[in-house]
């Protein structure tokens, strides 16, 4: 049985997507991870670079993404919005109309396909205007059109003709923020809330008018037949008060004016009275979106993709700028983290998913990204290893933040074999242990590789040092995550070469997510 999943519901999916994303119950966060793609360990080799792999999706990659998260940023009303393919406005070229009816057996004359929303039927000007092509001056005997060569500029409420006989129908202006976030060379950015707001005139006026009786704008002349006069006929079919005057030059329709669109069709034919033709015409009248041009531009232009824009700088101390990332992600409804287990949902505007220590004292050398960071603890008789790899040192506030995966803990070239011909068994590296700063109230040292031990500040209390909001909670000296990492639903993530932070930067990430 044939079956086809529709350009509707694609373009419902990203609709739904944008209203779970604005829904209060809900929190997305754009995230950065994985600061030491360049080194061997779970799911990345040498190689990452030059090559990144292409993203796992199961249960067990899932988990590894959110392991070696960094930072995070919540999705809001102002850094989401949904986009089409970007069509610029060039003199001379020649743009497909607007028509109800192209399919396989109708593809689009001058893009060449076979649906309406993968053809350019609409440009963008250099004035960051959009505007649809209406009628490109084509007919039967030339269904290419004609070459645009003015380009659209009016912001006039009615449909524009050009003396190139195109005619264009404005739709809205790209706001300066909205050019400044999500402008590209490939998409062009839509407004949000169209169809419900009530505070921004442009928009309201141009959906308003798109509503004037849902008319017919155009009849297209498929053929011209003969035997025809001039005359103004009615537009039949499931709607009403349609007309159309057509022109005549030796019996042979050239020109079809509406000059009433009527409303309610969804299918039309010009009666002209007459059963005397041998050579019949075919004119086409072309129905406009549900409720009219300009209504609701998300269906109109076949907005299926959303495009989520983040900002990392160096603004909060949730966001380290010496460390680097190579993976960025979306996650939703992560949970704040508790010592007791799942908490609720986090809210915050960023968060932190790295653990820290709060170190005293100098010594020598730096840590690097990369570098391991552990600590050897005796557990009922026996040693054990708590370790991390480094993301971030602040030697100013003589912080260092980790984040730990199974790399740090599989013995054997980063399986799960049995690990008990090596020299330590798995039962004591394999299992995660937890960094303490004293122990029977006598302070415990860390060793950092490549640098050697040094301890840590157990009397280091709190969010601030020296004024500066540290964006977590340290106990004597050490501080959790604000998520739980182990909660969120990871519904992107997208490998990247290894990207490295600093002062003078800041990463403005955009995301496209097609439905």
């Amino acid at each position: 049985m044939a079956a086809v999943v529709t350009d509707q519901f694609r373009i419902l999916n990203a609709d739904n997507f944008i209203n779970s994303v604005l829904d209060d119950n809900n929190s997305y966060y754009v995230f950065l991870g994985l600061s030491n793609s360049s080194a061997t360990g779970f799911g990345r080799d040498s190689g990452w670079d030059e090559s990144p792999p292409a993203p796992t999706d199961n249960t067990q990659y899932l988990n590894h993404y959110r392991d070696t998260a960094l930072f995070g940023k919540r999705i809001t009303s102002e850094n989401i919005r949904r986009v089409v393919r970007k069509v610029q406005w060039t003199s001379d070229t020649n743009y497909d109309m607007y028509r109800h009816d192209y399919s396989a057996l109708n593809p689009t004359p001058n893009s060449g396909t076979t649906t309406l929303y993968n053809s350019d039927y609409y440009v963008i000007n250099k004035d960051f205007r959009v505007y649809i092509c209406l009628s490109n001056g084509s007919s039967g005997t030339k269904p290419e059109g004609n070459s645009s060569l003015y380009e659209p500029t009016s912001t006039d409420l009615q449909p524009v003709e050009y003396v190139d006989g195109y005619i264009w129908k404005y739709l809205f202006s790209i706001s300066p923020n909205d050019v400044i976030k999500f402008d590209s060379t490939e998409y062009i950015v839509l407004p949000n809330n169209w169809l419900t707001t009530t505070e921004d005139s442009q928009i309201v006026d141009v959906r308003e008018s798109g509503n004037d009786n849902d008319q017919i704008k155009v009849v297209y002349i498929e053929n011209g037949g003969s035997g025809y006069t001039n005359g103004t006929y009615d537009i039949l079919g499931d709607g009403s008060g349609g007309t159309v005057r057509i022109t005549t030059k030796g019996g042979i329709i050239t020109k079809a004016e509406v000059l009433t669109g009527g409303s309610g069709y969804t299918w039309g034919i010009v009666d002209f009275e007459r059963s005397d033709i041998s050579d019949p015409a075919t004119l086409i009248p072309i129905i406009p979106p549900s409720r009219g041009h300009g209504y609701d531009i998300y269906t109109e232009s076949g907005a299926d993709r959303v495009l989520v824009y983040a900002r990392f700088d160096d603004s909060t101390k949730d966001f380290p700028v010496d460390t680097k990332f190579s993976q960025v992600g979306i996650v939703k409804n992560v949970s704040q983290y508790t010592s007791s287990g799942i908490g609720n949902t986090f809210t915050g505007s960023s968060y932190s998913s790295l653990y820290s220590i709060k170190l005293s004292g100098d010594f020598a050398g730096t840590p690097s990204i990369g570098d391991v960071v552990s600590q050897v603890r005796t557990i009922d008789e026996t040693e054990y290893q708590a370790k991390g790899y480094v993301a971030s040192w602040d030697k100013d506030t003589k912080i260092l933040k980790y984040f730990r995966d199974r790399s740090l803990y599989f013995p054997n070239s980063l399986n799960q074999r049995d690990g008990t011909n090596v020299d330590v068994g798995i039962g004591t590296t394999s299992n995660v242990i937890e960094f303490v700063s004293e122990v029977d109230s006598v302070p415990q040292n860390i060793s950092i590789s490549g640098i050697g031990n040094t301890s840590i500040d157990s009397s280091f209390n709190g969010t601030t040092l020296n004024g500066v909001n540290l964006g977590v909670n340290f106990i004597k000296g050490l501080a959790t995550p604000e998520i739980n990492k182990k909660t969120g639903a990871i519904i992107y993530i997208d490998n990247r070469p290894e990207v490295e932070r600093n002062l003078r930067q800041k990463e403005d990430v955009k995301i496209i997510l097609e439905f």
